[in-house]
């Protein structure tokens, strides 16, 4: 790893993105044929989401993506990772397309084209059409049919000109999250149910990627997006580590174990044999998930701290993953989970980019060798205030992504094939259940105009992205 005075340096075809998502940016739920989402469903539910906030209007990039796009040439951003609202392409997650939703995207892609920027589509972010989870959702087997249609027409409307691709984001918060501890859409709180949607999720991805495989020439590059966790045990004891394997099954081996290996590990059926037996599991299943993938997507905000709990252990859950009474952690109540030390974001995460060089190197070395990497997400949210002269300073963002993106250059440095790097976020948006009280992005959204104000930290990225080299940490003006 360079001294912080040696110039860091990426190489040449290094992708410089941002990302979004559907729900969180888009608005314009009602407009051309889009229905409800489970998130809309959710958000309009009393006491789901801060303020009861929503993403009715979101930023309304809807009807101001070519201005977005603008927004992205002029920093300097040469790829753009966005997910597409199934709700909008399928009103009722099954049968023909809406082509006014698909044409949304059309344009978008052509827009980002004409602007030198190199779309990456995801095609779930999870906004489940409500109508399917009205039927039983990710639980239910019918799913991985549905989404297998979904992929396969999105990929015919889009494949001749987007060449990234990503089948799921955070499969892992669509599971445990919206199924099992309720703070995320759908809101239901039943363990076994999660777990059955874990699986239900390894095989959509992998008639997914076979669905995109059909549609699409074959020089287009297929990955999901996994929010892999760095899970630590407190101290080496027997009991500490076993937790911490327990954990890092839970958060991992259930997606990378059937995506990437083709099995998953024995000791997750042993930690959650008290909730189920895994008889939802088909023949078939495990190897239709192990699809070849082309790349693999990183997620990565903090490490996880893990111990065993004590007899008389209570009290919230420090997992980072909101407030619930219910755990997302099936099969895991003797686990305690602790906060780690150092500084924190506005979400309480602590701040750790070793985090980021040992998950990309774990998979680099162990569980994804020779497949090419991209960190699809990474970023931080600050309390950030327009000044009086219209600006909006962030040194501490600037901060954040300096000492990832050393870790990133660190970790290539070491051999790991990393070909992109995607902030969280392009701009300030509806953070789920938080609404609009956390701003993850590097342009300030004034929620009441709507309108955009590159950070300090915007322009800092943007600087990086069109040399290729991390400027100086300080604060970079217009």
């Amino acid at each position: 790893m360079p001294e912080p005075t040696t110039p860091v340096t990426f190489p040449p075809a290094f992708l410089w993105g941002a990302a979004t998502s559907a729900y969180q940016i888009e608005g314009a739920v009602r407009e051309d044929g889009r229905t409800p989402s489970i998130w809309d469903t959710f958000s309009h539910t009393p006491g789901k989401t801060a303020g009861g906030e929503t993403g009715d209007i979101a930023v309304d990039h809807y009807h101001r993506y070519r201005d977005d796009v603008a927004l992205m040439a002029d920093l300097g951003l040469n790829s753009y990772r966005f997910s597409i609202s199934w709700s909008r392409v399928q009103p009722t997650g099954r049968g023909p397309a809406i082509q006014r939703g698909l044409d949304f995207y059309r344009r978008l892609v052509d827009e980002l084209l004409e602007k030198g920027i190199k779309p990456a589509v995801t095609l779930y972010h999870w906004d489940l059409p409500q109508e399917l989870e009205d039927a039983g959702g990710w639980p239910e087997r019918d799913i991985v049919h549905r989404f297998a249609e979904y992929a396969r027409i999105v990929g015919e409307a889009l494949g001749d000109r987007v060449e990234q691709w990503i089948t799921l984001n955070e499969p892992w918060c669509t599971a445990f999250l919206g199924y099992g501890s309720g703070v995320h859409a759908p809101g239901r709180t039943d363990p076994v149910a999660s777990l059955r949607a874990a699986h239900h999720l390894n095989v959509a991805h992998g008639l997914g990627v076979a669905a995109l495989r059909s549609a699409m020439p074959a020089r287009n590059s297929i990955a999901v997006s996994l929010n892999s966790s760095v899970v630590r045990p407190i101290s080496n004891s027997p009991e500490d580590l076993a937790a911490a394997r327990k954990i890092d099954d839970l958060a991992n081996g259930v997606f990378h174990g059937p995506m990437l290996h083709g099995a998953y590990p024995e000791s997750l059926f042993a930690a959650t044999s008290s909730l189920t037996d895994w008889s939802f599991v088909q023949d078939g299943d495990v190897a239709t998930a192990n699809q070849p993938l082309d790349a693999l997507g990183l997620n990565y905000y903090t490490p996880t701290l893990v111990g065993a709990a004590d007899a008389d252990a209570s009290g919230p859950r420090a997992d980072g993953h909101g407030a619930s009474s219910h755990s997302p952690w099936p099969g895991a109540d003797d686990v305690l989970f602790h906060q780690t030390p150092g500084e924190r974001t506005e979400m309480g995460w602590t701040i750790d980019p070793t985090g980021l060089h040992e998950l990309i190197m774990r998979y680099a070395r162990e569980e994804a060798p020779g497949l090419p990497l991209y960190i699809t997400e990474n970023g931080a949210a600050y309390d950030d205030k327009m000044d009086a002269d219209g600006r909006v300073h962030d040194p501490e963002r600037i901060a954040y992504l300096h000492g990832h993106l050393r870790a990133v250059r660190r970790a290539i440095a070491e051999g790991a094939d990393v070909r992109g790097y995607y902030l969280w976020s392009l701009m300030d948006n509806f953070e789920w259940a938080y609404g609009y009280g956390k701003r993850f992005g590097a342009v300030y959204v004034d929620y009441v105009t709507l309108a955009r104000t590159p950070k300090s930290s915007a322009y800092w990225y943007g600087q990086a992205a069109k040399t290729g080299a991390l400027p100086p940490l300080v604060t970079t003006s217009a």
